[in-house]
This record gives structure tokens, sequence and C-alpha cells, in this order.
């Protein structure tokens, strides 16, 4: 496992990216409403690999595990403080909570099997994760500019078939669709503001970029200048842009024993 300065288990340093991560990775009101449905009844929640706090319910009793210091420290001072521990040795008792949720997170975990299994040990409910398909469903204009970046995340994202599979039970597998006026700040979500990922702090919030190397990212910030400096972008992906909603791959996977 690796374990970088500031405690953060995953692949990413968050310590060196996480810097500005909360006003970036804002929870969008759309996708939280998502989550709040399918967690139900439950009055007590887990929120494992928390991050800064997004999607987190605040009508609810929730305890929050999260490795990284910096992550932490960016949680607002309405959450409870997180938990310094890992999704694989969860530091409490069998069905200790009426639901789970992990929110775009598992990617980042170095046993993902024995983090879902211990979500599902301490979880008398449903169990929720929020993760991206590997394989996006629609093709659309950043896998033109960067495909490196699909190729990082494709070996990162787990096979939706996989966490189902590993939290047991019956899942359900929930599409996600994306607002093209989404607050909440990862790749997808700017489908249809190509702009904003000229931006070196929009894009250090997602983790992805920073195992792309310098050389590649300069080529993709010159290319996507150049063709938003001569309407070339909106002459091939325009209609992005009058897009309400789209299929970014975003998936709820909600799970019961």
């Amino acid at each position: 496992m690796n374990r970088y300065a500031d405690g953060s288990a995953g692949d990413a340093d968050y310590g060196r990216i996480g810097e500005g991560y909360a006003l970036v990775r804002r929870p969008d009101p759309r996708i939280a409403a998502e989550i709040l449905d399918a967690l139900d009844g439950a009055r007590t929640v887990l929120n494992v690999g928390a991050g800064a706090g997004s999607y987190e319910p605040v009508d609810r009793e929730v305890t929050a595990v999260e490795p990284s210091a910096s992550m932490r420290a960016q949680r607002p001072a309405h959450l409870s403080p997180a938990i310094d521990a890992t999704a694989d040795h969860l530091p409490f008792g069998d069905d200790s909570f009426d639901a789970s949720m992990a929110s775009v997170t598992v990617h980042q975990w170095p046993d993902l099997a024995a983090g879902l299994r211990e979500m599902r040990r301490v979880t008398t409910g449903p169990v929720l994760v929020l993760t991206f398909d590997p394989v996006p469903p629609e093709h659309w204009w950043l896998m033109d500019y960067v495909p490196e970046l699909f190729e990082v995340e494709a070996g990162r994202m787990p096979p939706i078939d996989e966490i189902t599979s590993a939290l047991g039970g019956t899942a359900e597998v929930r599409t996600v669709m994306i607002p093209a006026d989404s607050v909440d700040g990862f790749g997808q979500a700017f489908f249809a503001r190509p702009e904003r990922l000229l931006d070196p702090a929009v894009r250090r919030a997602m983790s992805a970029w920073s195992f792309v190397p310098d050389g590649v990212v300069e080529r993709f910030e010159n290319a996507l200048r150049a063709d938003l400096d001569s309407g070339e972008w909106d002459r091939r992906y325009g209609g992005f842009r009058s897009l309400e909603s789209f299929d970014g791959g975003l998936r709820l996977i909600v799970a019961r024993r």
C-alpha cells in the first residue's frame, strides 16, 4: 500500500495535488439527490474515502473515514471530523451502520475487494458506491485531445461487475446523468464547458491528470486553446454545448445483502 507523507493510501498523492480540491469538487445537488434517495431511511451512515466531504448527507448521523490529512483538513466546519483509517481496515464492529457510501474513491483503494467486504461487514442496509465505468459509454471530445488520460483511467477504474461481485447480495446499477452546469468539477462535468479544463487548478482536482506526463498536458493545452480561439472546437464539437446532461459513465451502485 502506498502511504504518502500526508497519509494518502491510494495511488495518488493528495498531499501534493489536493490543494484547493474542495473548491472545485463541490457536491452537485442533483447528484446528491440520487444518493439521498438510495440511502432510503438510513439514519447512521458511514462514508469511506470521504475526502473533503462531498455528498455526505447533512440530515443523518455520518461517520467519515479518510486517510489523507490534506483532505481531512479541507472538510467544512458543518461536517464532523474524519477518522484517519483506510477502507480495508475499518475500525468498527459488525453491523455498526444503517448504510455506507463511497463516492468516486474505490479506484484509489489498494485492495478493492477487502475494502468492499469491510463496508459490507459493518453495514446492515445498502452499500452505495458512486464510480465511473472504465469503458466510457459515449465517445466525447476530450478523448480526442488527450487519449492518454482515458488510458490511465481505464487502468484505475475497477469494472462495475468487479464491484458488485465483491459486495455480494443483490446490486442495482443506476446511470447518473451529468448536468451541463454541474458544480462538481470532475473531468466529465465539463463536457459543455471546454474552457474550464484549461485551468490548472481545475485539472489538479482530478487525480488522473497527475499520472499524465507534462509534455502531454502541454500538448493538450496548446491544442485545445488553439481550437477554441479559431472556432475549430465549436465547429467539431459545438453540439456538446447544447446538451442539458450527458452520460459520462457515472454510475451509482446500490448493493443489499
